[in-house]
């Protein structure tokens, strides 16, 4: 035994034995490592299918070719075809068909050329990927590397990597590719008479050339439909069915559905590389067409107004799915539409839009209650001066009917109140990423399309609402996961971290919904209740500055639409509103959607009852005699009480004021009043009839009024004012109005202690003060007094 292992000790010392052990592991390590990391390295088409998966669009790769990504589902139609034509062994070979090498080699020396090669469909992968020319010793290397390849992958993955990269004639790559350039449909759809020519056409693809070599085409197919039936794959009918089908001609335009989205997610993909360049979206592809011809129809009636841009998106509320993506119309043939600009991901000025999303964040912070009285009145702050859409004033409104009038004084006062640094803060959380200047660049701007935001984002925070509405009503719970960004392809479910007190609170979100569903809905004012058919939606529209935008986004609890009309050269349009224009994209487009007579209960977990000044809204103090019990959003509870209404004392007659010096207490008449003051009241009264001015002081009671019952509404104190030039070069005239309790009460006007004028009942002076700083002296016929200081810029 000794002696043996001493004798092959030896024996393999010997140098032509070392030398040819060295060879072995060469050759193994070559045959091991042989294969690329990647076979395929090739540029592919990025391309985006719908949920179904079937294709919305796809666009050309880098190197100019037609060649969908890899793809491992492989019809069974396509196995049998091109087993039958290219490799009939194909499932029980090792990589190489010895029987079909020997047949090919004995081809080539009978027509002493070469008219077969022998290859199998795993040495044709190689070949496709190594992209060898035909030699003997190129043969060699795939054959070896076809050995390898069956080792590392199974028949179906070899199969996928051939009808993934096999050339299918003209700039085409790729069965799934062809299928859709040839016959304008997926592979799976295609019939036996369809399948046979694609089978055929990897080894001849230059029999697909437009208009050229379609007889020999059909041939090639219908010898290979003869291969099938022989081999009992398909039967005679069958055959002969096929046989009758034209075989591709012209190749055919790929579908062009979601071009905008096919865009975003190329530029995407580039941002953050993936393996592959097809994505399965969450569109539902019925709709995307549905909602692309609403756009479409509007658009011709628009463009009449030279409004030329419409991008509207789909959202489901649950997942924040994208379910349709229109970025804009197509019409590339007309270079001056802009449509290839996607406006869904653009950032435009909101309008006022962002008004929900205030309304909902004061609630939350108790500041007021969902009625409470907002003032609208003229107003300056710091040098900005809002102005309502109707150049109107209602004194003081409702804060749930401010945002469902949209009125912009009440915002700015509420914006104010809130703070502007809060709310951007607060627009950051929920997803706003547009804003890129400091909070102190926007101001109160903010809340009136100051800044800048993009339609994704904002329905996406619409669709944050409902959902954390939803899910609070299912779990009693808040969770951080309901506030994310929209997807356009479904995502797995990010973990839940459940809190006790969410970003807003449920009850907060319910009364901002309940005020958008009361908004006057296009052309039906409030008819749409009385139909049980129709939906109920909340929503919002936006006009930006200048009438450049019109926005409209609408929640119900499965669903969120938002719809931008405009120019994408920001050219502003007369008439281009959010109502006359956004609006009725809109509900067309809710009308596609399934209706749900289901609405946001109540989250009762999150409400108290508690009374409520019927006039003012506010929590009801010691003095409000009509109250009203109303479920308000627990945060409000460390809102503040009613501050208009006050203890009056009256004579007996109730036409006068009265005190204690001027009257015998057991003759007064004491009465609680609903008070406003005067610059609130002198608009409020005009449009509410039920209210009450407070009765002046009796004459001999008048000097002890300790409260001044004459305002300035405009100019505020210390307010910045440009009096802009006339046509004739000359500075215009500054009006400034004031307000008094008294009816026929006469004021008296001073500027800079110079005497300029009186008004009766109408209060209202026009000056023409120098640039400069100045002091308006007001004064009444009882004496009362207010001053205002101004400044007149020149610039």
């Amino acid at each position: 035994m000794q002696s043996r292992l001493t004798r092959a000790k030896n024996y393999l010392k010997k140098p032509k034995v070392i030398i040819l052990l060295i060879l072995l592991l060469a050759s193994f390590l070559w045959f091991w490592f042989c294969l690329p990391g990647r076979l395929f390295n090739s540029p592919t088409s990025y391309v985006i299918d719908d949920e179904h998966g079937q294709l919305l669009g796809a666009s050309i790769a880098n190197d100019g070719q037609w060649h969908f990504p890899y793809d491992a589902d492989v019809p069974d139609k396509f196995k049998q075809c091109i087993m039958a034509f290219e490799d009939k062994r194909f499932e029980h070979h090792i990589g190489v068909d010895v029987l079909a090498l020997a047949r090919a080699i004995r081809q080539n020396l009978r027509s002493k050329h070469v008219i077969s090669g022998g290859s199998t469909i795993t040495m044709q992968v190689i070949r496709l990927a190594t992209k060898h020319k035909r030699t003997f010793w190129n043969k060699l290397s795939e054959i070896f590397m076809a050995l390898r390849l069956e080792i590392t992958l199974s028949k179906q993955e070899i199969l996928a990597l051939y009808a993934s990269n096999a050339p299918f004639g003209t700039n085409v790559i790729g069965l799934d590719a062809a299928s859709w350039r040839y016959f304008g449909r997926s592979p799976d759809k295609l019939s036996w008479g369809e399948m046979a020519a694609m089978a055929v056409l990897p080894n001849s693809p230059s029999l697909v050339h437009p208009g050229k070599n379609r007889l020999i085409l059909a041939r090639k197919r219908n010898e290979l439909l003869d291969r099938l039936y022989k081999s009992h794959v398909i039967d005679s009918t069958t055959a002969r069915l096929a046989k009758l089908e034209p075989v591709p001609d012209q190749p055919m335009a790929l579908p062009n559905l979601a071009p905008h989205l096919l865009q975003r997610f190329k530029d995407d993909h580039q941002k953050n590389p993936q393996v592959l360049t097809r994505i399965t979206t969450s569109i539902k592809s019925t709709l995307q067409q549905q909602v692309n011809r609403i756009l479409e129809r509007h658009h011709e009636v628009l463009k009449d107004n030279d409004i030329n841009n419409i991008a509207a998106v789909v959202l489901d509320v649950e997942t924040g799915a994208a379910l349709a993506y229109t970025g804009n119309i197509s019409h590339r043939e007309d270079p001056e539409m802009e449509s290839d600009v996607d406006v869904v991901n653009a950032p435009r000025s909101p309008g006022s839009t962002l008004k929900p999303l205030l309304y909902a964040s004061i609630l939350h912070d108790g500041l007021i209650l969902p009625n409470s009285l907002i003032p609208d009145i003229p107003t300056q702050i710091a040098g900005y001066h809002p102005e309502n859409f109707d150049l109107g004033y209602d004194g003081a409104v409702p804060a749930s009917k401010a945002l469902a009038r949209s009125l912009n004084v009440p915002a700015v006062k509420m914006l104010q109140q809130f703070k502007y640094e809060r709310f951007y803060d607060f627009l950051q959380k929920v997803g706003i990423t547009t804003l890129k200047q400091p909070a102190d660049h926007y101001g109160l701007s903010l809340i009136l399309g100051g800044g800048e935001n993009t339609l994704w984002e904002l329905s996406g925070a619409y669709a944050d609402m409902a959902r954390v509405l939803n899910h609070y009503n299912k779990t009693a719970k808040y969770n951080t996961a309901d506030y994310h960004s929209p997807v356009y392809a479904y995502q797995p479910a990010k973990e839940s971290h459940p809190e006790k007190n969410g970003l807003l609170d449920a009850g907060s979100i319910y009364y901002t919904l309940q005020a958008m569903e009361e908004v006057m809905r296009p052309g039906e004012e409030m008819v749409w209740q009385q139909f049980s058919s129709t939906q109920r939606i909340a929503w919002k529209t936006g006009t930006s500055y200048g009438f450049r935008d019109g926005w409209a986004i609408g929640i119900t609890p499965r669903y969120v639409v938002g719809v931008w009309v405009g120019n994408t050269d920001g050219e502003g349009r007369p008439g281009l509103t959010g109502i006359n224009t956004a609006a009725p994209i809109l509900f067309e487009i809710f009308r596609l959607l399934p209706v749900s007579h289901e609405w946001f209960p109540m989250p009762m977990g999150e409400m108290v009852k508690i009374k409520v000044c019927h006039e003012s809204g506010f929590r009801a103090g010691e003095f409000c005699d009509k109250t009203d019990d109303m479920w308000v959003p627990r945060t409000c509870l460390k809102a503040p009480v009613c501050p208009w209404h006050q203890l009056v004392h009256l004579d007996a007659t109730g036409k006068w004021q009265v005190t204690g010096d001027c009257q015998a207490p057991s003759a007064m008449i004491t009465k609680n009043w609903f008070v406003l003051p005067p610059s609130m009241e002198y608009y409020y009264k005009t449009k509410n009839y039920q209210y009450h001015v407070l009765p002046p002081f009796r004459p001999d009671c008048a000097l002890t009024e300790k409260t001044n019952p004459m305002e300035v509404i405009y100019p505020k104190e210390g307010a910045k004012v440009y009096v802009p030039l006339e046509i004739d070069g000359t500075r215009g005239r500054m009006i400034c109005n004031a307000a008094h309790r008294q009816p026929g009460m006469k004021i008296f006007w001073h500027l800079d202690e110079k005497y300029i004028g009186e008004t009766t009942d109408f209060h209202q002076m026009a000056l023409n003060p120098a640039v400069g700083e100045h002091r308006l002296t007001l004064v009444d016929a009882n004496g009362n007094t207010v001053h205002v200081d101004f400044e007149i810029l020149d610039k």
